[in-house]
């Protein structure tokens, strides 16, 4: 690895050898001789003056880059289509004066880009369901635990473990789903020529309009797109580009919902991300125990939200049938985009993968705050024994806030020895404790979380999970 010069660190760090290799300079030219041959191949069926000779050879250097040659020619011509077709000539000589026939560079720079982006959701897709089947197993063993829950993050009415997980889920249950629509909804650009007329194909083929449809319905078709864009200028329409970052974004504020809650948990010591034996959670506090990939996760993930204004701000500032500011942005904002994605997905494996609950210490919360929880309880049971509802409910107000002012000074829950104390009850503060049982309160929680994961469960069952290799968090 070069130390001496900058380096991404979603590329040397964060992101997976897939993503890398999907968006490496390798594959993108690989799919600009692929367009290249595919239109060719187009052309010489629909009958224009290309052998099937020169075809062949060029499917037979598709691979055979030689990227000396394209840098040299780029540095005279200052264009870098331009530069590799003329080293894609030099490779493929008997096909050099064929190469990019009617074309125009977007035909290969946003075809390429659709494909490469395509291809993308696709394996994000798959590593969403990684990070939802983790969940689901984790939601489930965890259904009917009973654990404090909060609103404003104040202590509130009780949930379970497993309900918690599921609202998790259920975000990234939306994002698969969002995911999902973007994908059906990828258009190729085609073959259009320089304004999007398709003015050099109609001179090409003598005005036969429906060879030139055919031909992008060809070169579409090999690529696995159903459809073209039905009209474009002379790229494909950025704003789906939003529509590509928007759903990145999505997952991004998935990620960052679950370790932030994460990370509230941990300070309370109740839910904990994975800890190795070894590992360091602070160079001066050796007992530190920091959840170091949950904040991974919120910091990549602000990038990653920001990162998506991009595309909205681009889309808005194109020129009639386009203009080249647009050109630098993406070549950064779109992929770095995907490895931001791909990083943080890969953390929220590992996380969700090794969750650790402290089920003592979520016990000991649910204990210290019960008493309150089971006031409305405590108060229609005392009504059935005659009592007034709003003079009981008044003493619980009083007594409550006393009883929180003992807990601020280090003394422990008294609440329903006050209330015990008061006649209007009618009830011993044995009575009283009766009705302290955690799983009374949480209503259909455990339900709840088995139709969650039912769901989800039968979502992912025909989600395609490529097998890479084990996640390695540094």
């Amino acid at each position: 690895m070069p130390t001496n010069i900058y380096e991404s660190p979603l590329s040397s760090r964060y992101a997976s050898q897939y993503m890398l290799k999907l968006f490496s300079m390798d594959t993108r030219i690989e799919t600009w001789r692929r367009l290249w041959v595919a239109l060719a191949r187009a052309e010489h069926k629909l009958g224009l003056p290309i052998t099937e000779e020169q075809v062949e050879e060029l499917e037979a250097h598709i691979t055979d880059i030689d990227y000396e040659v394209e840098h040299e020619r780029e540095k005279e011509v200052r264009h870098d289509v331009m530069a590799h077709i003329y080293a894609y000539g030099k490779a493929a000589p008997g096909a050099a004066g064929i190469i990019h026939l009617g074309a125009t560079s977007c035909y290969v720079t946003d075809n390429a880009d659709l494909i490469i982006y395509r291809d993308g959701l696709k394996y994000l897709r798959g590593e969403i369901a990684k990070v939802l089947k983790n969940l689901c197993a984790f939601a489930e063993k965890y259904k009917s635990l009973p654990t404090l829950g909060y609103t404003h993050y104040q202590p509130a009415q009780l949930v379970t473990v497993g309900k918690r997980a599921a609202l998790w889920a259920q975000d990234f249950m939306s994002d698969l789903e969002e995911i999902d629509f973007v994908i059906d909804s990828f258009r190729f650009l085609g073959c259009r020529g320089t304004t999007g007329t398709e003015a050099s194909f109609m001179d090409l083929f003598e005005g036969d309009g429906e060879k030139i449809d055919e031909m992008n319905r060809m070169i579409s078709e090999e690529f696995g797109f159903k459809k073209c864009f039905t009209v474009s200028g002379q790229t494909y329409p950025r704003k789906f580009d939003s529509r590509i970052l928007n759903v990145l974004s999505s997952i991004a504020q998935s990620c960052y919902r679950m370790a932030n809650d994460l990370r509230l948990l941990q300070h309370d010591r109740q839910v904990e991300e994975p800890f190795e034996k070894n590992q360091i959670g602070s160079s001066a506090m050796a007992y530190k125990r920091n959840p170091m990939r949950c904040e991974r996760i919120c910091s990549l993930s602000r990038y990653l939200m920001a990162d998506a204004m991009n595309a909205p701000m681009t889309a808005s500032t194109q020129w009639l049938e386009r203009t080249l500011d647009d050109s630098a942005n993406r070549r950064i904002s779109l992929p770095e985009g995907y490895l931001c994605a791909d990083a943080i997905l890969r953390l929220a494996q590992n996380v969700t993968d090794g969750m650790h609950v402290n089920e003592k210490m979520v016990e000991k919360a649910v204990k210290e705050y019960l008493p309150f929880i089971a006031t409305e309880n405590l108060m229609m049971e005392a009504v059935k024994r005659g009592g007034n509802r709003q003079q009981l409910h008044e003493i619980i107000r009083k007594c409550s806030m006393e009883a929180t002012a003992r807990m601020k000074e280090g003394e422990s829950c008294d609440l329903l020895r006050r209330l015990s104390a008061h006649p209007e009850f009618k009830m011993t503060e044995s009575e009283m404790e009766r009705v302290l049982e955690p799983t009374l309160y949480t209503g259909r929680c455990a339900a709840q979380v088995e139709k969650m994961t039912k769901e989800i469960r039968e979502k992912i069952e025909s989600v395609e999970i490529m097998k890479t290799a084990e996640v390695e968090i540094l």
